[in-house]
Protein backbone atom coordinates (compact mmCIF):
# COMPACT_ATOMS: atom_id res chain seq x y z
CA UNK A 1 0.00 0.00 0.00
CA UNK A 2 1.14 3.54 -0.71
CA UNK A 3 1.89 5.72 2.29
CA UNK A 4 1.34 9.46 2.64
CA UNK A 5 4.84 10.31 1.38
CA UNK A 6 4.36 8.08 -1.69
CA UNK A 7 1.05 9.73 -2.50
CA UNK A 8 2.63 13.16 -2.11
CA UNK A 9 5.41 12.27 -4.57
CA UNK A 10 2.87 10.96 -7.06
CA UNK A 11 0.78 14.15 -6.79
CA UNK A 12 3.82 16.39 -7.28
CA UNK A 13 4.73 14.42 -10.38
CA UNK A 14 1.20 14.56 -11.80
CA UNK A 15 0.73 18.29 -11.20
CA UNK A 16 4.20 19.10 -12.52
CA UNK A 17 3.59 17.11 -15.68
CA UNK A 18 0.23 18.73 -16.33
CA UNK A 19 1.70 22.18 -15.76
CA UNK A 20 4.56 21.53 -18.18
CA UNK A 21 2.20 20.16 -20.84
CA UNK A 22 -0.05 23.20 -20.57
CA UNK A 23 2.92 25.56 -20.81
CA UNK A 24 4.26 23.77 -23.90
CA UNK A 25 0.85 23.80 -25.54
CA UNK A 26 0.50 27.56 -25.09
CA UNK A 27 3.87 28.34 -26.65
CA UNK A 28 2.44 27.91 -30.13
CA UNK A 29 -1.05 29.22 -30.80
CA UNK A 30 -1.26 27.33 -34.10
CA UNK A 31 -2.46 24.19 -32.33
CA UNK A 32 -5.98 25.52 -32.54
CA UNK A 33 -6.01 25.50 -36.35
CA UNK A 34 -2.93 23.74 -37.73
CA UNK A 35 -3.03 19.95 -38.18
CA UNK A 36 0.73 19.83 -38.83
CA UNK A 37 1.36 21.31 -35.40
CA UNK A 38 -1.22 19.19 -33.58
CA UNK A 39 -0.42 15.85 -35.24
CA UNK A 40 3.28 16.33 -36.13
CA UNK A 41 4.46 18.95 -33.58
CA UNK A 42 5.03 21.46 -36.38
CA UNK A 43 7.75 19.15 -37.78
CA UNK A 44 10.23 20.76 -35.40
CA UNK A 45 11.17 18.04 -32.88
CA UNK A 46 14.90 17.83 -31.97
CA UNK A 47 16.71 14.48 -31.82
CA UNK A 48 16.72 14.16 -28.02
CA UNK A 49 12.95 14.67 -27.86
CA UNK A 50 12.43 12.12 -30.66
CA UNK A 51 14.57 9.47 -28.99
CA UNK A 52 13.01 9.98 -25.57
CA UNK A 53 9.48 9.99 -26.96
CA UNK A 54 10.10 6.80 -28.97
CA UNK A 55 11.04 4.95 -25.79
CA UNK A 56 8.33 6.53 -23.65
CA UNK A 57 5.74 5.53 -26.24
CA UNK A 58 7.11 2.00 -26.44
CA UNK A 59 7.70 1.21 -22.76
CA UNK A 60 4.36 0.97 -21.02
CA UNK A 61 2.34 -1.40 -18.91
CA UNK A 62 2.59 -4.26 -21.41
CA UNK A 63 6.40 -3.93 -21.36
CA UNK A 64 7.02 -3.13 -17.69
CA UNK A 65 4.40 -5.45 -16.22
CA UNK A 66 3.92 -7.87 -19.11
CA UNK A 67 7.60 -8.34 -19.93
CA UNK A 68 8.51 -8.54 -16.24
CA UNK A 69 5.91 -11.28 -16.03
CA UNK A 70 7.56 -13.05 -18.94
CA UNK A 71 10.91 -12.58 -17.18
CA UNK A 72 9.36 -14.30 -14.14
CA UNK A 73 8.03 -17.18 -16.25
CA UNK A 74 10.68 -17.48 -19.00
CA UNK A 75 13.77 -15.51 -18.00
CA UNK A 76 16.31 -13.34 -19.81
CA UNK A 77 15.40 -14.81 -23.20
CA UNK A 78 12.45 -12.40 -23.38
CA UNK A 79 15.03 -9.57 -23.51
CA UNK A 80 15.54 -10.44 -27.19
CA UNK A 81 12.48 -8.31 -27.93
CA UNK A 82 14.36 -5.32 -26.52
CA UNK A 83 17.89 -6.02 -27.72
CA UNK A 84 16.93 -7.02 -31.26
CA UNK A 85 14.80 -3.87 -31.42
CA UNK A 86 17.98 -1.80 -31.07
CA UNK A 87 19.47 -3.05 -34.33
CA UNK A 88 16.04 -2.82 -36.00
CA UNK A 89 15.88 0.87 -35.10
CA UNK A 90 19.20 1.44 -36.83
CA UNK A 91 17.92 -0.24 -40.01
CA UNK A 92 14.69 1.76 -39.92
CA UNK A 93 16.62 4.99 -39.49
CA UNK A 94 18.88 4.30 -42.45
CA UNK A 95 16.61 2.70 -45.04
CA UNK A 96 12.95 3.48 -44.28
CA UNK A 97 12.74 6.80 -42.50
CA UNK A 98 14.29 8.79 -45.39
CA UNK A 99 11.52 7.58 -47.71
CA UNK A 100 8.73 8.62 -45.35
CA UNK A 101 10.16 12.04 -44.55
CA UNK A 102 10.97 12.75 -48.21
CA UNK A 103 7.30 12.19 -49.08
CA UNK A 104 6.11 14.45 -46.21
CA UNK A 105 3.50 12.06 -44.89
CA UNK A 106 1.40 12.31 -41.72
CA UNK A 107 0.48 8.64 -41.44
CA UNK A 108 1.45 5.19 -42.65
CA UNK A 109 -1.88 4.74 -44.51
CA UNK A 110 -1.18 8.02 -46.33
CA UNK A 111 2.05 6.54 -47.69
CA UNK A 112 0.15 3.45 -48.85
CA UNK A 113 -2.29 5.66 -50.76
CA UNK A 114 0.60 7.46 -52.46
CA UNK A 115 2.24 4.16 -53.36
CA UNK A 116 -0.85 2.07 -54.12
CA UNK A 117 -4.43 3.37 -53.90
CA UNK A 118 -7.25 4.29 -51.51
CA UNK A 119 -8.33 0.67 -51.09
CA UNK A 120 -5.01 -0.30 -49.55
CA UNK A 121 -4.91 2.85 -47.45
CA UNK A 122 -8.42 2.39 -46.07
CA UNK A 123 -7.98 -1.33 -45.39
CA UNK A 124 -4.81 -0.78 -43.36
CA UNK A 125 -6.16 2.33 -41.65
CA UNK A 126 -9.19 0.43 -40.35
CA UNK A 127 -6.97 -2.45 -39.28
CA UNK A 128 -4.62 -0.20 -37.32
CA UNK A 129 -7.48 1.63 -35.64
CA UNK A 130 -8.94 -1.69 -34.51
CA UNK A 131 -5.61 -3.00 -33.18
CA UNK A 132 -4.64 0.22 -31.43
CA UNK A 133 -7.97 0.46 -29.65
CA UNK A 134 -8.86 -3.19 -28.97
CA UNK A 135 -5.34 -4.55 -28.34
CA UNK A 136 -2.85 -1.82 -27.42
CA UNK A 137 -5.04 0.63 -25.51
CA UNK A 138 -6.93 -2.11 -23.72
CA UNK A 139 -3.71 -3.91 -22.70
CA UNK A 140 -2.10 -0.76 -21.32
CA UNK A 141 -5.23 0.24 -19.40
CA UNK A 142 -5.86 -3.27 -18.05
CA UNK A 143 -2.32 -3.91 -16.85
CA UNK A 144 -2.06 -0.38 -15.50
CA UNK A 145 -5.28 -0.81 -13.56
CA UNK A 146 -4.02 -4.10 -12.09
CA UNK A 147 -0.74 -2.45 -11.08
CA UNK A 148 -2.55 0.36 -9.28
CA UNK A 149 -4.77 -2.18 -7.50
CA UNK A 150 -1.76 -4.24 -6.37
CA UNK A 151 0.38 -1.32 -5.22
CA UNK A 152 -2.16 1.26 -4.03
CA UNK A 153 -5.09 -0.96 -3.11
CA UNK A 154 -7.43 0.95 -5.43
CA UNK A 155 -9.90 -1.06 -7.48
CA UNK A 156 -8.57 -1.80 -10.98
CA UNK A 157 -11.52 -0.06 -12.66
CA UNK A 158 -10.89 3.22 -10.84
CA UNK A 159 -7.21 2.84 -11.67
CA UNK A 160 -7.98 2.54 -15.38
CA UNK A 161 -10.25 5.59 -15.27
CA UNK A 162 -7.51 7.59 -13.50
CA UNK A 163 -4.93 6.63 -16.13
CA UNK A 164 -7.26 7.49 -19.00
CA UNK A 165 -8.18 10.89 -17.57
CA UNK A 166 -4.56 11.69 -16.72
CA UNK A 167 -3.35 10.96 -20.26
CA UNK A 168 -6.16 13.02 -21.78
CA UNK A 169 -5.51 15.95 -19.44
CA UNK A 170 -2.07 16.67 -20.84
CA UNK A 171 -2.28 15.34 -24.40
CA UNK A 172 -5.75 16.29 -25.67
CA UNK A 173 -5.06 20.03 -25.78
CA UNK A 174 -1.49 20.20 -27.01
CA UNK A 175 -1.27 17.22 -29.36
CA UNK A 176 2.01 15.54 -30.28
CA UNK A 177 4.19 18.47 -29.17
CA UNK A 178 2.92 18.25 -25.58
CA UNK A 179 3.30 14.47 -25.61
CA UNK A 180 6.83 14.46 -27.04
CA UNK A 181 8.33 17.10 -24.76
CA UNK A 182 6.76 15.75 -21.58
CA UNK A 183 8.06 12.33 -22.63
CA UNK A 184 11.55 13.57 -21.79
CA UNK A 185 10.58 13.79 -18.13
CA UNK A 186 8.74 10.50 -18.39
CA UNK A 187 11.81 8.67 -19.72
CA UNK A 188 14.16 10.14 -17.11
CA UNK A 189 11.76 9.09 -14.35
CA UNK A 190 11.18 5.69 -15.95
CA UNK A 191 14.87 4.87 -16.26
CA UNK A 192 15.81 6.22 -12.83
CA UNK A 193 12.90 4.51 -11.08
CA UNK A 194 13.41 1.25 -12.97
CA UNK A 195 17.14 1.06 -12.27
CA UNK A 196 16.48 1.90 -8.62
CA UNK A 197 13.99 -0.94 -8.35
CA UNK A 198 16.46 -3.36 -9.96
CA UNK A 199 19.19 -2.20 -7.58
CA UNK A 200 17.04 -2.66 -4.49
CA UNK A 201 15.72 -6.01 -5.75
CA UNK A 202 19.21 -7.43 -6.30
CA UNK A 203 20.35 -6.10 -2.95
CA UNK A 204 17.39 -7.83 -1.29
CA UNK A 205 18.18 -11.08 -3.10
CA UNK A 206 21.70 -10.90 -1.62
CA UNK A 207 20.37 -10.03 1.88
CA UNK A 208 21.95 -6.59 1.78
CA UNK A 209 25.35 -7.66 0.40
CA UNK A 210 25.12 -5.55 -2.75
CA UNK A 211 24.06 -5.67 -6.36
CA UNK A 212 26.88 -7.86 -7.68
CA UNK A 213 26.31 -10.45 -4.98
CA UNK A 214 22.61 -10.38 -5.75
CA UNK A 215 23.20 -10.93 -9.46
CA UNK A 216 25.59 -13.80 -8.74
CA UNK A 217 23.05 -15.47 -6.47
CA UNK A 218 20.27 -14.93 -8.97
CA UNK A 219 22.23 -16.41 -11.89
CA UNK A 220 23.46 -19.38 -9.86
CA UNK A 221 20.06 -20.14 -8.31
CA UNK A 222 18.15 -19.74 -11.60
CA UNK A 223 20.52 -20.72 -14.43
CA UNK A 224 17.59 -21.65 -16.67
CA UNK A 225 16.37 -18.03 -16.41
CA UNK A 226 19.62 -16.74 -17.95
CA UNK A 227 19.51 -18.66 -21.22
CA UNK A 228 19.13 -16.28 -24.16
CA UNK A 229 18.62 -19.06 -26.73
CA UNK A 230 16.13 -21.63 -25.46
CA UNK A 231 16.51 -25.32 -26.31
CA UNK A 232 13.61 -27.41 -27.60
CA UNK A 233 13.33 -29.10 -24.21
CA UNK A 234 12.56 -25.77 -22.55
CA UNK A 235 8.82 -25.52 -21.70
CA UNK A 236 8.75 -21.99 -23.14
CA UNK A 237 10.33 -22.93 -26.48
CA UNK A 238 7.00 -22.30 -28.25
CA UNK A 239 7.17 -18.64 -27.21
CA UNK A 240 10.87 -18.12 -27.99
CA UNK A 241 12.01 -20.86 -30.40
CA UNK A 242 15.78 -20.96 -30.04
CA UNK A 243 17.87 -19.60 -32.88
CA UNK A 244 14.74 -18.43 -34.69
CA UNK A 245 14.74 -15.48 -32.31
CA UNK A 246 17.84 -14.19 -34.08
CA UNK A 247 17.14 -15.16 -37.70
CA UNK A 248 13.37 -15.70 -37.92
CA UNK A 249 10.05 -14.10 -37.20
CA UNK A 250 11.24 -11.65 -34.56
CA UNK A 251 12.79 -9.57 -37.35
CA UNK A 252 9.41 -9.33 -39.04
CA UNK A 253 7.71 -8.27 -35.82
CA UNK A 254 10.37 -5.67 -35.02
CA UNK A 255 10.43 -4.16 -38.50
CA UNK A 256 6.64 -3.86 -38.44
CA UNK A 257 6.59 -2.31 -34.96
CA UNK A 258 9.47 0.16 -35.32
CA UNK A 259 9.19 0.92 -39.02
CA UNK A 260 5.48 0.95 -39.84
CA UNK A 261 3.70 1.44 -36.51
CA UNK A 262 2.03 4.86 -36.48
CA UNK A 263 2.28 5.67 -32.79
CA UNK A 264 6.00 4.88 -32.87
CA UNK A 265 7.19 6.28 -36.20
CA UNK A 266 5.06 9.42 -35.84
CA UNK A 267 7.74 10.91 -33.57
CA UNK A 268 10.39 10.55 -36.27
CA UNK A 269 8.03 11.97 -38.91
CA UNK A 270 7.86 15.13 -36.77
CA UNK A 271 11.63 15.73 -36.98
CA UNK A 272 13.17 18.92 -38.33
CA UNK A 273 15.15 16.87 -40.87
CA UNK A 274 16.13 13.33 -41.80
CA UNK A 275 19.48 13.72 -40.04
CA UNK A 276 17.76 14.91 -36.86
CA UNK A 277 15.35 11.97 -36.98
CA UNK A 278 18.22 9.53 -37.47
CA UNK A 279 20.07 10.90 -34.44
CA UNK A 280 16.89 10.43 -32.41
CA UNK A 281 16.56 6.86 -33.70
CA UNK A 282 20.15 6.08 -32.67
CA UNK A 283 19.53 7.57 -29.21
CA UNK A 284 16.46 5.37 -28.82
CA UNK A 285 18.47 2.28 -29.88
CA UNK A 286 20.87 2.73 -26.97
CA UNK A 287 18.00 3.22 -24.55
CA UNK A 288 16.52 -0.07 -25.78
CA UNK A 289 19.75 -1.86 -24.87
CA UNK A 290 19.20 -0.65 -21.31
CA UNK A 291 15.57 -1.71 -21.00
CA UNK A 292 16.04 -5.36 -19.87
CA UNK A 293 17.74 -4.08 -16.71
CA UNK A 294 14.54 -2.17 -15.98
CA UNK A 295 11.77 -4.50 -17.12
CA UNK A 296 13.15 -8.07 -17.17
CA UNK A 297 15.57 -8.26 -14.25
CA UNK A 298 12.94 -7.39 -11.58
CA UNK A 299 10.77 -10.20 -12.91
CA UNK A 300 13.60 -12.72 -12.60
CA UNK A 301 14.39 -11.50 -9.07
CA UNK A 302 10.74 -11.99 -8.14
CA UNK A 303 11.15 -15.75 -8.73
CA UNK A 304 13.25 -15.92 -5.56
CA UNK A 305 11.50 -13.20 -3.60
CA UNK A 306 7.90 -14.10 -4.53
CA UNK A 307 7.95 -17.72 -5.74
CA UNK A 308 4.23 -18.37 -5.23
CA UNK A 309 2.58 -15.71 -7.40
CA UNK A 310 -0.76 -16.69 -8.93
CA UNK A 311 0.09 -14.92 -12.20
CA UNK A 312 3.48 -13.93 -13.70
CA UNK A 313 2.10 -10.45 -14.41
CA UNK A 314 1.98 -9.85 -10.64
CA UNK A 315 5.80 -9.91 -10.48
CA UNK A 316 6.54 -6.21 -11.01
CA UNK A 317 3.77 -4.81 -8.78
CA UNK A 318 4.74 -7.32 -6.06
CA UNK A 319 8.37 -6.21 -6.22
CA UNK A 320 7.30 -2.65 -5.60
CA UNK A 321 5.90 -3.74 -2.24
CA UNK A 322 9.51 -4.20 -1.09
CA UNK A 323 10.29 -0.54 -1.56
CA UNK A 324 10.46 1.81 1.47
CA UNK A 325 8.15 4.82 1.75
CA UNK A 326 9.13 7.57 -0.66
CA UNK A 327 11.08 5.22 -2.89
CA UNK A 328 7.89 3.29 -3.61
CA UNK A 329 6.17 6.54 -4.57
CA UNK A 330 9.01 7.40 -6.95
CA UNK A 331 9.01 3.98 -8.61
CA UNK A 332 5.22 4.01 -8.80
CA UNK A 333 5.35 7.46 -10.41
CA UNK A 334 7.78 6.01 -12.98
CA UNK A 335 5.30 3.23 -13.75
CA UNK A 336 2.44 5.70 -14.08
CA UNK A 337 4.68 7.87 -16.28
CA UNK A 338 5.27 4.99 -18.67
CA UNK A 339 1.58 4.10 -18.82
CA UNK A 340 0.16 7.57 -19.41
CA UNK A 341 2.87 8.38 -21.96
CA UNK A 342 1.95 5.34 -24.04
CA UNK A 343 -1.76 6.05 -23.69
CA UNK A 344 -1.22 9.62 -24.87
CA UNK A 345 0.92 8.46 -27.79
CA UNK A 346 -1.59 5.83 -28.88
CA UNK A 347 -4.61 8.13 -28.68
CA UNK A 348 -2.75 10.85 -30.60
CA UNK A 349 -1.90 8.37 -33.36
CA UNK A 350 -5.44 6.99 -33.39
CA UNK A 351 -6.76 10.51 -33.83
CA UNK A 352 -4.20 11.19 -36.58
CA UNK A 353 -5.13 8.10 -38.60
CA UNK A 354 -8.87 8.52 -38.11
CA UNK A 355 -8.87 12.23 -38.91
CA UNK A 356 -6.40 12.34 -41.79
CA UNK A 357 -7.06 8.96 -43.42
CA UNK A 358 -10.76 8.26 -42.76
CA UNK A 359 -12.63 11.44 -41.81
CA UNK A 360 -10.78 13.79 -44.21
CA UNK A 361 -11.55 11.37 -47.05
CA UNK A 362 -15.27 11.40 -46.19
CA UNK A 363 -15.42 15.12 -45.35
CA UNK A 364 -12.76 16.90 -47.46
CA UNK A 365 -12.06 20.65 -47.62
CA UNK A 366 -12.85 21.35 -43.97
CA UNK A 367 -10.88 23.88 -41.94
CA UNK A 368 -7.72 22.99 -40.03
CA UNK A 369 -9.48 23.78 -36.76
CA UNK A 370 -12.31 21.42 -37.66
CA UNK A 371 -9.91 18.53 -38.21
CA UNK A 372 -8.10 19.25 -34.94
CA UNK A 373 -11.45 19.14 -33.12
CA UNK A 374 -12.30 15.82 -34.77
CA UNK A 375 -8.90 14.51 -33.71
CA UNK A 376 -9.53 15.44 -30.09
CA UNK A 377 -12.97 13.83 -30.10
CA UNK A 378 -11.62 10.63 -31.64
CA UNK A 379 -8.95 10.47 -28.90
CA UNK A 380 -11.64 10.68 -26.25
CA UNK A 381 -13.91 8.11 -27.89
CA UNK A 382 -11.08 5.62 -28.42
CA UNK A 383 -10.22 5.69 -24.70
CA UNK A 384 -13.86 5.20 -23.74
CA UNK A 385 -14.08 2.12 -25.98
CA UNK A 386 -10.85 0.72 -24.52
CA UNK A 387 -12.11 1.26 -20.96
CA UNK A 388 -15.26 -0.72 -21.68
CA UNK A 389 -13.48 -3.55 -23.54
CA UNK A 390 -10.33 -4.00 -21.41
CA UNK A 391 -11.59 -6.51 -18.85
CA UNK A 392 -13.63 -8.69 -21.26
CA UNK A 393 -10.70 -8.95 -23.70
CA UNK A 394 -7.75 -9.39 -21.32
CA UNK A 395 -9.18 -10.60 -18.04
CA UNK A 396 -8.53 -14.29 -18.77
CA UNK A 397 -4.93 -14.14 -20.00
CA UNK A 398 -1.93 -14.99 -17.82
CA UNK A 399 0.83 -13.22 -19.76
CA UNK A 400 -0.52 -10.14 -21.49
CA UNK A 401 2.74 -9.44 -23.36
CA UNK A 402 2.67 -12.81 -25.10
CA UNK A 403 -1.03 -12.35 -25.89
CA UNK A 404 -0.30 -9.06 -27.65
CA UNK A 405 2.48 -10.63 -29.70
CA UNK A 406 0.30 -13.59 -30.69
CA UNK A 407 -2.60 -11.38 -31.80
CA UNK A 408 -0.62 -8.82 -33.77
CA UNK A 409 1.48 -11.62 -35.25
CA UNK A 410 -1.51 -12.74 -37.31
CA UNK A 411 -1.36 -9.58 -39.45
CA UNK A 412 2.24 -8.43 -39.07
CA UNK A 413 3.76 -10.55 -41.92
CA UNK A 414 1.37 -9.14 -44.50
CA UNK A 415 1.98 -5.55 -43.36
CA UNK A 416 5.74 -5.95 -43.68
CA UNK A 417 5.36 -7.47 -47.17
CA UNK A 418 3.14 -4.57 -48.28
CA UNK A 419 5.57 -1.91 -47.14
CA UNK A 420 8.81 -3.57 -48.20
CA UNK A 421 7.56 -4.43 -51.69
CA UNK A 422 5.96 -1.03 -52.02
CA UNK A 423 9.13 0.78 -50.99
CA UNK A 424 11.77 -1.28 -52.79
CA UNK A 425 10.04 -3.09 -55.70
CA UNK A 426 8.51 -0.86 -58.30
CA UNK A 427 6.34 -3.54 -59.92
CA UNK A 428 4.32 -4.19 -56.74
CA UNK A 429 0.64 -3.44 -57.33
CA UNK A 430 -2.34 -2.64 -55.12
CA UNK A 431 -3.77 -6.09 -55.95
CA UNK A 432 -0.55 -7.65 -54.68
CA UNK A 433 -0.72 -5.56 -51.52
CA UNK A 434 -4.32 -6.56 -50.79
CA UNK A 435 -3.46 -10.20 -51.47
CA UNK A 436 -0.67 -9.99 -48.87
CA UNK A 437 -3.04 -8.44 -46.31
CA UNK A 438 -5.69 -11.11 -46.83
CA UNK A 439 -3.15 -13.92 -47.12
CA UNK A 440 -1.53 -12.97 -43.82
CA UNK A 441 -4.72 -13.74 -41.90
CA UNK A 442 -5.56 -16.88 -43.90
CA UNK A 443 -2.04 -18.36 -43.70
CA UNK A 444 -1.70 -17.49 -40.00
CA UNK A 445 -4.96 -19.09 -38.94
CA UNK A 446 -4.45 -22.02 -41.29
CA UNK A 447 -0.98 -22.84 -39.94
CA UNK A 448 -2.16 -22.40 -36.37
CA UNK A 449 -4.97 -24.89 -36.97
CA UNK A 450 -3.10 -27.51 -39.07
CA UNK A 451 0.37 -27.12 -37.50
CA UNK A 452 -0.27 -26.18 -33.85
CA UNK A 453 3.16 -27.40 -32.69
CA UNK A 454 4.89 -24.76 -34.85
CA UNK A 455 6.14 -21.91 -32.57
CA UNK A 456 4.32 -18.67 -33.28
CA UNK A 457 7.56 -16.82 -34.09
CA UNK A 458 8.43 -19.44 -36.71
CA UNK A 459 4.88 -19.20 -37.99
CA UNK A 460 5.33 -15.45 -38.49
CA UNK A 461 8.49 -16.03 -40.53
CA UNK A 462 6.84 -18.70 -42.67
CA UNK A 463 3.71 -16.59 -43.23
CA UNK A 464 5.92 -13.67 -44.28
CA UNK A 465 7.56 -15.81 -46.97
CA UNK A 466 4.17 -17.09 -48.16
CA UNK A 467 2.73 -13.56 -48.29
CA UNK A 468 5.80 -12.31 -50.15
CA UNK A 469 5.44 -15.05 -52.77
CA UNK A 470 1.71 -14.38 -53.09
CA UNK A 471 2.19 -10.63 -53.43
CA UNK A 472 4.89 -11.03 -56.09
CA UNK A 473 2.78 -13.55 -58.04
CA UNK A 474 -0.36 -11.40 -57.99
CA UNK A 475 1.60 -8.28 -58.91
CA UNK A 476 3.28 -9.98 -61.87
CA UNK A 477 -0.02 -11.38 -63.10
CA UNK A 478 -1.69 -7.99 -62.91
CA UNK A 479 -0.91 -4.66 -64.55
CA UNK A 480 2.36 -3.17 -63.34
CA UNK A 481 2.44 0.46 -62.30
CA UNK A 482 2.75 3.05 -65.01
CA UNK A 483 5.86 5.20 -65.16
CA UNK A 484 5.74 7.82 -62.42
CA UNK A 485 2.80 6.29 -60.59
CA UNK A 486 4.99 4.84 -57.88
CA UNK A 487 6.47 6.81 -55.01
CA UNK A 488 9.84 7.73 -56.45
CA UNK A 489 13.06 6.83 -54.65
CA UNK A 490 15.26 8.85 -56.99
CA UNK A 491 15.40 11.86 -54.68
CA UNK A 492 15.83 9.81 -51.50
CA UNK A 493 19.33 9.63 -50.04
CA UNK A 494 20.25 6.65 -47.87
CA UNK A 495 23.59 8.11 -46.89
CA UNK A 496 24.05 8.64 -43.17
CA UNK A 497 26.43 10.82 -41.21
CA UNK A 498 29.51 9.70 -39.34
CA UNK A 499 27.84 10.00 -35.93
CA UNK A 500 24.99 7.70 -37.00
CA UNK A 501 27.40 5.17 -38.50
CA UNK A 502 29.53 5.08 -35.35
CA UNK A 503 26.38 4.68 -33.26
CA UNK A 504 25.25 1.80 -35.44
CA UNK A 505 28.60 0.05 -35.06
CA UNK A 506 28.39 0.49 -31.29
CA UNK A 507 24.97 -1.17 -31.18
CA UNK A 508 26.27 -4.16 -33.16
CA UNK A 509 29.31 -4.58 -30.89
CA UNK A 510 27.21 -4.39 -27.70
CA UNK A 511 24.65 -6.87 -29.04
CA UNK A 512 27.36 -9.36 -29.94
CA UNK A 513 28.81 -9.07 -26.45
CA UNK A 514 25.41 -9.62 -24.79
CA UNK A 515 24.53 -12.71 -26.82
CA UNK A 516 27.98 -14.27 -26.53
CA UNK A 517 27.87 -13.76 -22.76
CA UNK A 518 24.43 -15.33 -22.21
CA UNK A 519 24.10 -17.69 -25.16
Amino acid sequence: MLETLDIGILLVYALGLLGLALWISRQDKRHERDTKDYFLAGKALPWWAIGASLIASNISAEQIIGMSGSGYAIGLAIASYEWMAAITLILVGKYMLPIFIKNEIYTMPQYLEQRFDKRVKTTLALFWLSVYILVNLTAVLWLGGLAIETVAGIDWLYGMVFLALFSLAYSLYGGLKAVAYTDIIQVVLLIFGGLLLSYLALDRVADGQGVLAGFDRLSSALPEHFEMILSQSNPHYMSLPGISVLVGGLWIMNISYWGFNQYIIQRALAAKSVAEAQKGIAFAAYLKLLMPLIVVLPGIAAVLLYPGLESPDQAYPSMMALMPAGVKGLVFAALVAAIVSSLASMTNSISTIFTMDIYAMLRPAKSEGHYVLVGRLSSLISLLIALVMAQPLLGEFEQAFQYIQEFTGVFTPGIVVIFLTGMFWRRATSQGALAAALGSAIFSFGLRFYWPELPFMDRIGLVFLLCLALSVLVSLMGRSLEEGASVALGGVSFKTGRAFNVSALGVVVILNFLYVTWW
